[in-house]
């Protein structure tokens, strides 16, 4: 066999941050189990065991909480930690009499331990106003208020039916998991951007700009005597294209942009295959710091969802069993005219799940 290539293209091969316990039983885990929230084991094949503390926290850190982290991993895990894409911290323990004084020294920092089994994860989201210029809502501050409210399901002080999965993105370019979770939050822009006429032509590229769209809603016009651009509304789908080539072209609006919820969608083939989410509540206001209205509204979603669906059954599952008319019914939201999907092409043939009819 020739001799492997060694470059700096590209990352590392991911072997190299295996534990060795991984390595010694790559592919011969016999199976897995939750030792108690937030912590689990994989035992394999030969005996040997794995075991992971899962620990809940915010998407942005700070450079002292990463080295926090990092020194735990080194006292209790041998080195070995990771993050997930649910913005957890699961430190990867080879000795059994480890798990309970990191879990005390997690918590002493003021951390959660959790997320596992049928109860809620940390929420996957994307940037919010800290970073993303087209968000039409706050994603931070919002998974903050909510997961104040759901924390018992977090840490197991209250079991749900099943696995429950929540993402919030910030707008409809969806840099979250919102198409496919359990519950979804989506900042929404309700207005088409304003043009900033006087100072277009001194700031953007016009052909760059109209280049830009991808509806075509962005067309040339004279304003005033100096050339412009106008918005057709009809064809706008607020995704913001417009400011990030053109600063006076502003999608934002603090007064119209809120938060729609969205409920349904998996990406797991267990039980029933793959589905996307669908419209619950059509737009809550933006209502910093606390997002009451959002926040409410979630917990009233799990909340029924606790009481009334059976073990196992995704929140898809119990909505496709009672129906939508009986989900509105309890939950007690308006049914509008948003809510009716009059768009009959391509989802007709998305393929979301593994199992193919031949």
């Amino acid at each position: 066999m020739a001799a492997q290539r060694i470059t700096d293209i590209g990352p590392p091969h991911y072997e190299k941050f295996l534990p060795p316990v991984i390595k010694k039983n790559y592919g011969k885990w016999k199976y897995h189990e939750q030792m108690k929230p937030g912590v689990l084991v994989h035992v394999a094949e030969g005996g040997d065991k794995l075991y992971t503390v899962r620990v809940g926290s915010p998407r942005i850190l700070s450079v002292d909480t990463i080295r926090m982290f990092a020194d735990l991993a080194d006292k209790y895990s041998e080195g070995y930690l990771r993050w997930t894409s649910r913005n957890n911290v699961e430190f990867l323990l080879s000795k059994a009499d480890n798990i309970e004084p990191l879990i005390k020294e997690v918590k002493a920092n003021g951390f959660p331990v959790g997320g596992t089994g049928r109860g809620i994860s940390n929420v996957v989201h994307t940037q919010g106003w800290v970073h993303c210029h087209s968000a039409a809502t706050d994603a931070s501050g919002v998974v903050k208020a909510v997961m104040d409210e759901l924390y018992p399901y977090f840490v197991g002080e209250k079991k749900l039916p099943a696995k429950t999965r929540v993402a919030l993105a910030c707008c409809l370019n969806m840099c979250g998991a919102v198409h496919c979770s359990d519950i979804a939050l989506l900042g929404i822009h309700r207005r088409p951007p304003k043009v900033d006429h006087a100072k277009l032509a001194g700031t953007c590229e016009l052909p760059t700009l109209l280049a830009s769209c991808p509806t075509a809603a962005i067309r040339t016009a004279t304003v005033d005597g100096k050339q412009s651009v106008h918005i057709e509304e009809e064809r706008c789908m607020f995704c913001a294209n417009c400011y990030t080539v053109c600063p006076s072209v502003t999608l934002n609006s603090p007064i119209n942009d809120g938060v729609s919820i969205w409920v349904g969608g998996k990406v797991s083939n267990a039980r029933t295959e793959p589905r996307f989410s669908k419209l619950a509540v059509t737009y809550l206001p933006n209502n910093p710091p606390r997002w009451p209205e959002v926040v409410e509204a979630v917990k009233k979603i799990v909340e029924i969802y606790a009481a009334g669906a059976a073990r196992g059954e995704r929140v898809g599952d119990w909505i496709e069993r009672i129906g939508w008319p009986r989900f509105f019914e309890l939950t007690g939201f308006e049914f509008t005219k948003y809510h009716i999907d009059d768009f009959k092409l391509a989802p007709k043939t998305f393929r979301t799940s593994m199992h193919f009819k031949l």
